[in-house]
């Protein structure tokens, strides 16, 4: 009966352990939906709630925006995200409260310069910020 009890015991463990390392990718692909979300159909709350105030957005085109730029841009319609559709998303955890997130979008908007429809290839960086996961960094180049 002791062996068996010690099994059960260290298979809820184990259990435990592979829950709370699956608990924090969740989380993080549910800010991420929700970000892509928000840009989309532009919420001012949604996007304060999900933007880090050190935010350093670098788009494929080379023009960079801060929390406060992007915002303006997406909430006045200046910049209006149509379509993103990932092709893939990866994320890793190199630190406590970081994660990195690696991939392709298709994605297509619409800004003052014109229309856009491209492949990107992209880098982006959440932080753990009071609990909760920000958007930290992106920065994306066109796939040829």
């Amino acid at each position: 009966m002791k062996p068996l009890f010690t099994l059960l015991l260290c298979l809820t463990a184990s259990f435990s352990a592979f829950a709370d390392a699956v608990s924090p990718l969740k989380a993080l692909q549910n800010a991420d939906d929700a970000r892509i979300a928000a840009m989309r159909s532009p919420d001012a709350r949604t996007l304060s709630s999900l933007l880090s105030e050190d935010l350093r957005y670098a788009h494929s085109t080379g023009a960079v925006d801060t929390r406060a730029s992007l915002m303006e841009v997406l909430l006045t319609g200046k910049t209006k995200y149509l379509g993103f559709e990932y092709q893939q998303r990866n994320f890793s955890f190199p630190a406590p409260g970081i994660a990195l997130m690696t991939g392709r979008a298709r994605v297509k908007a619409a800004t003052a310069t014109g229309e856009m429809d491209s492949t990107l290839s992209f880098l982006a960086v959440w932080r753990e910020e009071d609990g909760h996961w920000r958007f930290l960094a992106w920065q994306s180049c066109k796939v040829p």
